[in-house]
């Protein structure tokens, strides 16, 4: 009866270390492409300006 309570400890242990990867996972993606579009708005300024200083 114990080492059936300990697999099914083990078992939900396992699956919420899925889940928090899976969303660490999710909220890095979301920051990357965060990060890609200010660096994207970033080099259309300076274009923008070295448009404007010629």
């Amino acid at each position: 009866m114990n080492t059936m309570h300990e697999d099914l400890a083990r078992a939900q242990m396992t699956a919420r270390l899925g889940e928090a990867q899976q969303l660490r996972r999710g909220h890095q993606l979301a920051l990357a492409r965060r990060m890609s579009r200010k660096a994207e708005q970033a080099a259309q300024q300076a274009r923008l300006a070295l448009a404007r200083a010629i």
